[in-house]
């Protein structure tokens, strides 16, 4: 009887011991992904589109099986390739931008990721060699695709609707999250507005003259009409200011220095500051505080004088839209000992066009 007793309660004990040993264990819980973001150029339905991810891992990777997905599903990514994607991890949780890029290629190898994707889930698996700290715990990680990766052409083309798209990043590294994307119909707004177009000319001066010509030396016009044996100032000025795209130009126009029917011959001269004294010659010379281009033989840096009659002739002019610029315009007169006498006059019309 005492020996019977004994056994079932040797049978009991060892029940109670096996069942104990039976629970289950403790399960494991992933951690959650944080700063979840992914930003796409174009949030338009049905039109491919590159994806800039982020986030951080606050478990990181430690070993070769420790893959990330991303799971596109509803959208079509049957392009993309390894080549389009980049991997980079910061160096920080922060997401600024001291980047350290990882290399990718179709399947992991040592030292490289593989990057593939099948059924719109992208999948990350670590290198064969990756050992602790992979990706570090506590790392930002940003995941590039489409034209925006280093050497990338194929991007992953939109769902074709206006619905909101949950997008899951899970794998074996032991964390994930999820974030959702929303598309309409069209991202673009467009935007208007006219700018008038506009140019401003002035003259500061419209009556100069040269007093009594001299046959013996050059004589300069002046804005008191006196005339002057100097070439030390300007006659007058012309201003111009236009925001026309393909800037301006100013032409003159008008007769030589006429009395009646007597003229006197117009010039052209160059590289030297008073011409031939003796001779009969008019012409005119300019400067510019700007960048505009004076036409040849009418530069006083050199000095140029030159003269056109009654033909229209530019003799300055700029390409781009400019501020005001403003040109020196000098007059020069020599006449011969047998030029007629008389009262010698023109009026000369300039022109400033714009290119709009």
């Amino acid at each position: 009887m005492y020996g019977k007793l004994q056994k079932i309660q040797i049978a009991i004990l060892i029940a109670v011991f096996v069942t104990v040993l039976s629970f289950p264990a403790r399960p494991v819980f992933a951690a959650n992904l944080t700063s979840i973001s992914d930003t796409l150029n174009t949030l338009t339905q049905a039109v491919d589109a590159n994806h800039e991810i982020y986030f951080v891992t606050p478990t990181g990777v430690d070993a070769s099986t420790d893959t990330i997905t991303i799971d596109f599903t509803d959208f079509t990514t049957t392009s993309v390739a390894f080549g389009d994607i980049d991997l980079a991890v910061d160096d920080d949780a922060a997401c600024d931008g001291s980047w350290s890029d990882k290399t990718l290629a179709a399947s992991a190898a040592a030292g490289t990721w593989g990057a593939a994707i099948a059924s719109d889930v992208l999948t990350l698996t670590p290198p064969t060699d990756a050992s602790s700290g992979e990706i570090t715990a506590g790392r930002c990680v940003q995941i590039q695709i489409g034209s925006n990766a280093s050497g990338g052409s194929n991007q992953i083309n939109n769902p074709n609707d206006t619905s909101t798209h949950v997008v899951e990043i899970a794998g074996n590294f032991g964390d994930s999250g999820k974030f959702a994307l929303d598309f309409v119909g069209d991202d673009s707004v467009n935007v208007t507005a006219t700018v008038d177009p506009s140019i401003t000319f002035a003259i500061s001066d419209t009556t100069v003259g040269f007093g009594t010509l001299s046959s013996s030396a050059a004589t300069y016009a002046t804005g008191d009409t006196n005339g002057s044996s100097s070439d030390s100032a300007d006659a007058h000025t012309l201003a111009v200011s236009t925001n026309a795209t393909d800037g301006w130009a100013i032409t003159y126009n008008g007769a030589t220095l006429t009395s009646g029917s007597d003229t006197i011959s117009v010039a052209s001269i160059n590289n030297d500051a008073n011409g031939t004294p003796g001779s009969e010659e008019f012409g005119l010379s300019i400067t510019t505080d700007g960048d505009a281009t004076i036409a040849t033989g009418y530069a006083h840096g050199d000095p140029d004088w030159t003269f056109v009659a009654s033909t229209t002739t530019t003799i300055i002019s700029e390409t781009v839209p400019t501020n005001t610029e403003t040109i020196g315009v000098r007059y020069l007169a020599n006449i011969a000992a047998i030029t007629e006498a008389g009262l010698y006059t023109t009026d000369i019309t300039y022109i400033a066009t714009a290119t709009f």
